[in-house]
Order: structure tokens, then sequence, then C-alpha cells
């Protein structure tokens, strides 16, 4: 008798392949059903894969007849997914959403308490705050080696993909959001967000973030997927130096930048300057949140770092974001925004 959690795969996608993968090739994982609503896709996989005997279907209801089925992984469009979640913990499975959770904080919320109240893991794959850059990162930033914290700025551009269900902002912004909660330890109180829109009415491709936290930092994000230049970098700024977490430097990218202002009389001369490239570990972040969603389910315990409550707060945070961006960059305070 086999001790691996049964798990289906709904959608296998560009990133939903990638899940799929990795489940695969977890000891303690078997991927007993894979759910997809194009025949082609699911053809792609089982050839790609070798995936036989296994279910592959179009129909969602198809997995009531998968016996000790434990989790679902759902890799769909955002706008599917309250129902699928819901579904899914109404018939007892764990689950492991794509990000965000939904588009509706009031959604998340229910799904967190229907988890809690079926006595199941519901778990996002905020795939970056697995990622060993991110995880060092928090530690530097909680320590004093930055001084006193200034502020923050990131920016995600790209020429595409294009998405055509949210907005750049939607898409994009909630990594960087997660990482500076992450790094900082609390979440904003008032957000502000502009656009611009130039490929599909309604959806802004080029949109810029204000973060503001309770202690007075303040982090600004420029997201763009309609930019030839790609960039994936973030920042934090203290008075004895910066931390940046470059993605696109793929063999360094985690840097503090050592630096700070020495006062002669009335100048400002720069003391301290050095570089230092951190050392990282190598593991594949979507490894990491695979293997804990794996982990909460065999012990029935939530992952806290990307927890449903993780993904609600950040899906709170968004949608005052996209009230902020639909009144034209009104400041939206977070304590009174439901």
């Amino acid at each position: 008798m086999s001790n691996k959690i049964k798990i289906a795969v709904i959608g296998v996608g560009r990133w939903g392949v990638h899940l799929l993968r990795n489940f695969l090739s977890h000891p303690l994982a078997e991927v007993v059903a894979v759910v997809d609503p194009t025949l082609e896709s699911l053809t792609r996989v089982k050839q790609q894969f070798n995936l036989d005997n296994i279910l592959l279907t179009t129909d969602f209801s198809e997995l009531k007849q998968v016996s000790d089925l434990e989790a679902v992984v759902i890799a769909t469009p955002a706008t599917t997914h309250y129902s699928l979640i819901h579904d899914a913990l109404k018939q007892g499975y764990h689950v492991l959403a794509e990000k965000p959770l939904t588009l509706d904080p009031k959604e998340c919320l229910e799904l967190c308490h229907l988890a809690e109240y079926q006595k199941r893991q519901l778990m996002v794959d905020h795939t970056y705050l697995f990622h060993p850059a991110v995880e060092r990162g928090r530690t530097i930033v909680q320590g004093s080696e930055l001084g006193d914290l200034r502020y923050g700025y990131a920016t995600r551009s790209h020429l595409g993909p294009v998405r055509q269900d949210v907005d750049a902002m939607w898409d994009l912004a909630i990594h960087d959001i997660a990482i500076f909660n992450t790094w900082l330890g609390i979440t904003p109180v008032k957000v502000q967000a502009t656009g611009t829109v130039w490929l599909q009415p309604g959806l802004s491709d080029l949109v810029w973030v204000t973060l503001t936290y309770a202690n007075g930092f303040q982090a600004y994000i420029h997201l763009c997927w309609s930019n030839p230049d790609k960039q994936r970098r973030l920042g934090v700024v203290g008075s004895r130096g910066s931390l940046i977490f470059d993605e696109m430097s793929p063999h360094a990218p985690l840097a503090l930048l050592h630096g700070e202002f020495q006062r002669q009389e009335n100048l400002f001369i720069p003391i301290n300057q050095k570089s230092e490239l951190l050392k990282i570990g190598t593991a594949e972040p979507l490894q990491g949140v695979c293997h804990k969603f794996v982990e909460s389910v065999i012990n029935n315990t939530p992952c806290e770092v990307s927890s449903g409550w993780v993904g609600a707060e950040l899906v709170k945070i968004l949608a005052g974001l996209r009230e902020s961006l639909n009144q034209g960059g009104i400041c939206v305070y977070l304590e009174n925004f439901h």
C-alpha cells in the first residue's frame, strides 16, 4: 500500500505544467489525475511526461470517481479560482492554488474559513516567498545591516505575456508586494496606483504602485508587460546601505551594497562603500512550494509562509490598489477597506 498522497492537477497551461512536473517527481506525491479544458493540452502533457494509468479529463466533476484523492492543485485563470477552490474544499480536498487566491477579498476570506471548517489546508503558490534570495533577504532587512530603513523600489517589466483576464497590476504586482511584506514583516496601511492602457480596453499595461507601511516606509513599484527591457529587480534602501534582489543576475541575484554619508560641515561625504554578493541556495523555488504543500497535507498543518490567509491579505492589498487605479490614483486606506 502506497503512503504517497494522491494529487490531481487542474490546469496544465504555461505554469500548471511546471507544477505537474514537480509533483510527478516528488517522492511523497502521486499524481492520479490531470484536468484541463482542452484536449490538446492533455495530449501534450501525456506525451511529455508519459502519463499512463493517470486520469486525463476535461471535466472537473470526474475527480469524484478517483478513490482516495486527497489534494488538488489549481493552475487555472484567476477568474475561475473561487468556484474551483470552493468545490474542492467542499469535497474534502486540500488545495494548492496558483496566485492570486481569487480577485475578491471577501471570496478569499470565505475560502479561508471554509478550509478551516473542513479541516483542510489551503495554500497559495506565491513562488517568490520560497526563493533562497528572498529567504536570505528577510534576515538582512529585519537585522541591522541596512541601518534605518528608508524606502523600497521594484521594477517588473517585459514584453509579454499579455493576460486577457487581468491587468498588469494583478498579473505582476503580487510578487513584489509579497516580497516587501515578507522582508519588512508587516503589511501596508495605505496604497495608491495609476495606470496606462494601450493594448486592451480596461486592462492597464503600465502601472505605478505606492505602498505605505505603518512605520512610514514606502515602496514604489513599476509594472509593465509592454516593455522589451526585461527587469526583475527589487531593492530596500537603508541609512547604511541597500539590499538588491535582481533576478536577471542568475549567478548572484542578491547583493548588499554598503554605503552611507558622513557630514563634514555643509557637505555629505559618501563613506564605507563596498559591494557584497551574497551566497544563497540553488533550490528551485517552485520545488519548495510543492514540497511544503505535500508536507502540509501529510501533517494537516498550515504553511505559515504562504497560507490562504497570506493570499487573502495580498488580494486585499491588490483590491485596494484596483480601487485607487479605477479612481485616478486616490489614496486607499486598507484598515477600513473591505
